[in-house]
């Protein structure tokens, strides 16, 4: 089978990120060979890719001319490789990925795919990007959003691909799922008590993230523990009740500890792994209207508005307030959905028939007298 290149901005510890090695390891498996372009060089993820078989080219530009030097390196690859798709990631990966494609001479067979990753998002950031974009977002052949919301966004902003697909994300359930015995050696390690509730919100510090609501509820609930991991948190102003942990690479077994998965998002979400990861390890979610969190969610757990603080405390206290037995059969219902939905072996499956269907050329070619003997 012929390769796939998948171009992202870089190799940091995120969604687009965790869902690439979880891709790249399900294709590996099957026998796809993956190639990973990044574009700010190294990340915690780089080595789990290699681990995995996956080659990680780094490229890292810096600058205009440096930026050209990469689209031509880049090129080369391409060239060299002969892979079925180059699939983006992420805006710059969308961008370099075009680029480097047209610039190889669009070879044929070879599928430019883009990817989408949020919804909503702040124009003061990231509008130029989003411009670009809209204004590229004929040329390639497949563009694939992992939530309906950012598809729904993207044309409202003005693209107009020519074939769309909606991809979820695929979660790990044999990595994130109910484990008693990490469960209980992380609660000794952070001194909470065995019958505490724990909250767990894993998500970056970001605006997109809005931990000050979270934080806002967290406040009007004194008897909830809140376990915050994600980059940048261990800066944050905490009510007694709240533990920053920063940046974690284990995060199964955070999420193991916990009760209540809580995402507080004000916008950009368009999947929410934090949200489905801690429903496969058996928590109950509570989660913002933001992206696809209703459609992840199915009915489980609490849907809020986002940007309420006193919303969000009343739903996190209505699942605090559910008797132990009872929050754990919710628990295991969430994660039976994440099962059933959102698998990472569904996710892969759906990225191959997308990139078949636009016309990745996936098989390598049969010489012409091999097609004769057959």
């Amino acid at each position: 089978m012929r390769p796939a290149v998948h171009v992202i901005s870089g190799l940091r510890t995120g969604g687009a990120e965790t869902m690439l090695v979880a891709l790249c390891g399900a294709l590996t498996a099957a026998g796809m060979p993956q190639h990973v372009v990044s574009l700010t060089g190294d990340g915690p993820n780089a080595a789990a890719l290699e681990r995995l078989g996956v080659t990680v080219h780094r490229l890292a530009p810096r600058g205009a001319a440096g930026s050209a030097s990469a689209l031509i390196r880049l090129a080369r690859l391409i060239r060299s490789l002969r892979p079925a798709v180059i699939q983006g990631w992420l805006y710059h990966g969308d961008l370099f990925a075009a680029g480097a494609h047209r610039l190889a001479g669009a070879p044929r067979g070879t599928l430019l795919a883009w990817g989408l990753r949020n919804s909503d998002i702040d124009h003061a950031r990231y509008g130029r990007l989003l411009a670009i974009g809209r204004r590229l977002s004929g040329w390639p052949g497949l563009v694939v959003s992992n939530s309906q919301a950012g598809a729904d966004f993207h044309r409202a902003e003005g693209y107009r691909p020519r074939r769309l697909a909606v991809i979820p994300n695929g979660i790990d359930t044999a990595r994130f799922r109910p484990d008693p015995a990490a469960r209980a050696a992380l609660r000794r390690e952070l001194g909470l008590p065995d019958d505490a509730v724990v909250a767990v919100h894993a998500a970056r510090l970001d605006p997109m993230k809005d931990h000050a609501t979270l934080l806002a509820a967290a406040a009007r609930l004194p008897d909830l523990r809140f376990l915050l991991a994600g980059e940048g948190t261990r800066g944050l102003a905490l009510p007694g009740n709240a533990l920053a942990l920063g940046r974690r690479d284990d995060l199964a077994r955070i999420q193991a500890a916990g009760d209540i998965a809580v995402s507080s998002s004000a916008f950009g979400e368009g999947f929410s792994n934090a949200v489905a990861e801690g429903m496969a390890a058996g928590l109950v979610p509570v989660a913002t209207s933001v992206g696809d969190a209703g459609a992840i969610l199915g009915g489980l757990g609490r849907l809020v508005p986002p940007r309420d603080p006193a919303a969000l405390a009343d739903a996190l206290a209505g699942v605090a307030a559910l008797p132990p037995p009872v929050r754990r059969a919710a628990g295991l219902a969430a994660r039976e959905r994440i099962e059933s939905t959102y698998g990472v072996g569904a996710m892969a499956e759906r990225f191959l028939a997308a990139w078949r269907g636009a016309g990745a050329g996936l098989e390598n070619e049969i010489p012409p007298s091999s097609r004769r003997a057959t």
